[in-house]
């Protein structure tokens, strides 16, 4: 039996231990062709399609952090056929309306004069959904991706329309530095379960781009998954069992990161206003768990703990001006906590 399988272990009663062991052995080959897949297009971001993988084997939302022209387009509509998901795309503007997003309610006429309403669904309305350069849109905008993000619905007139199965928000944003954006609030940064930083590819990558994607033929994506199949890698998910041990480094972790906690650092205390809240432990618990899965493994380790805490920690974080002003760094901040705590 799996060491993690023992009864320290905290393993929901819904699955017997050899019915999880035999969905991992039947589910992580083709988890792995799928990354394989993906990896076959979207060259040299081996890291960031793992961690994308995660987000969605976890049923979470994921906020891409990287310079433009790195392939997050590409990314999406690449996993989006690999999981067999219907994508859309929402390009942020300041000019954008809410009911650019969620849909509005068209009058219309039948062929004996009678009027009525019809909601009509607006991009949001998809299973992988790339909200680009989020940040360039109003607050009152934002909002409403935060509702859809949130509850998995939409409301207009007063009705609720819910939104796809499975459903998940792929979003980038602009430096706050740029013209015309307007910071994320902090509820709504607490929505994405990760934060992912695209950086450029290595040459060897970059050289194979250049040869593969400037041709008369271009590779296309194949199918791996169906979308029953990605709900069922989802429930598997919340079913592996996760050891005692891990589950107390992930809250040792959280807590020394809050600095009202007595077990946090004087650094921590001197420089963050707000820590991580009781999602992001959460968060950083089912991504452990789907991490796991996606290696072919029944249980997450701690270097799964210390892989996934700074995507998932580093943007529920807020610092103090005085340690803006020192030129301190919140992913330092995590990964000092993540050597004096795992």
């Amino acid at each position: 039996m799996h060491p993690a399988m023992n009864a320290s272990s905290h393993t929901p009663p819904t699955a017997s231990s050899s019915d999880i062991t035999q969905h991992v052995e039947t589910l992580a080959p083709r988890i792995a062709a799928a990354q394989s897949a993906i990896s076959d297009i979207v060259l040299g971001q081996e890291k960031v399609i793992e961690q994308v993988l995660i987000t969605i084997l976890s049923g979470g939302h994921a906020l891409l952090m990287g310079a433009p022209g790195l392939g997050k387009t590409l990314l999406v509509n690449t996993a989006s056929t690999v999981l067999g998901l219907n994508a859309s795309r929402i390009q942020f503007t300041p000019d954008l309306m809410p009911s650019d997003i969620t849909g509005a309610e068209i009058l219309e006429q039948d062929a004996e004069g009678r009027r009525s309403f019809r909601f009509l669904p607006g991009p949001i309305f998809g299973q992988l959904v790339l909200a680009d350069e989020i940040n360039r849109a109003s607050p009152r905008t934002q909002s409403a991706l935060l509702q859809a993000m949130a509850e998995h619905y939409i409301t207009q007139a007063g009705k609720n329309y819910p939104l796809p199965k499975p459903f998940h928000v792929l979003a980038t944003q602009n430096p706050v530095e740029q013209e015309g954006t307007y910071p994320l609030p902090e509820a709504q940064l607490d929505r994405f379960m990760l934060r992912i930083t695209l950086d450029y590819p290595p040459r060897d990558a970059e050289r194979l781009m250049l040869l593969q994607t400037t041709g008369a033929v271009q590779k296309q994506a194949e199918q791996i998954f169906t979308m029953n199949d990605l709900i069922s890698a989802q429930q598997l998910v919340r079913q592996l069992p996760v050891g005692d041990r891990i589950v107390d480094a992930i809250l040792a972790l959280i807590r020394s990161l809050r600095p009202e906690d007595a077990s946090s650092s004087q650094a921590t205390r001197d420089a963050i206003t707000y820590g991580p809240g009781p999602r992001a432990a959460q968060a950083l618990m089912i991504a452990t768990r789907a991490r796991a899965l996606l290696t072919g493994r029944l249980s997450p380790s701690l270097e799964d703990v210390a892989a996934l805490a700074e995507p998932v920690l580093a943007h529920r974080i807020g610092l103090d001006f005085s340690a803006r002003a020192r030129g301190a760094d919140i992913s330092a901040l995590v990964r000092q906590q993540i050597e004096a705590v795992l």
